[in-house]
């Protein structure tokens, strides 16, 4: 039984280690290309100013959590960080650096405990993911040019 829990738990690590590859394969061949680029930065950029992810903003604000645990919107952070970084010249090395840096910055240093620090990744990675898909969806309807 344990052998077979370690050989699932190899295969999940094994797979996410293929996916992560797969799209690094990706972003490296957008990122060659700086007219994709361009275009991505642009629409990108329009969702911020357009206020599109008002309703995202409004979720992250954390009405019924204690005021000393809010978090004022790391992952809106993060990702202007991230986009400002983004450039056709940028290797992806760079990309991940800078989200790295903002991890550390905004999750890992303030975290006291490892309870402390678990709540809160988990808490960051729910948020980031519910981020990213607003962002996917709202350049998949209405900025269909973003995607090259």
């Amino acid at each position: 039984a344990s052998s077979l829990t370690e050989a699932k738990e190899f295969v999940k690590r094994l797979r996410r280690q293929t996916d992560l590859c797969n799209m690094v394969k990706t972003v490296r061949a957008l990122l060659s290309n700086n007219s994709t680029v361009t275009v991505l930065r642009s629409g990108l950029h329009a969702i911020f100013n357009e206020k599109s992810l008002d309703v995202t903003k409004d979720l992250f604000q954390e009405k019924f959590r204690n005021p000393k645990k809010r978090q004022k919107n790391i992952q809106l952070k993060c990702l202007k960080n991230f986009i400002s970084s983004l450039t056709s010249s940028t290797d992806i090395r760079d990309l991940l650096s800078c989200l790295s840096s903002d991890l550390q910055t905004f999750v890992i240093q303030p975290s006291k405990s490892k309870e402390a620090f678990k709540e809160q990744a988990s808490d960051f990675m729910l948020k980031w993911n519910l981020l990213l898909s607003n962002v996917g969806k709202i350049l998949t309807i209405n900025r269909t040019d973003s995607f090259g």
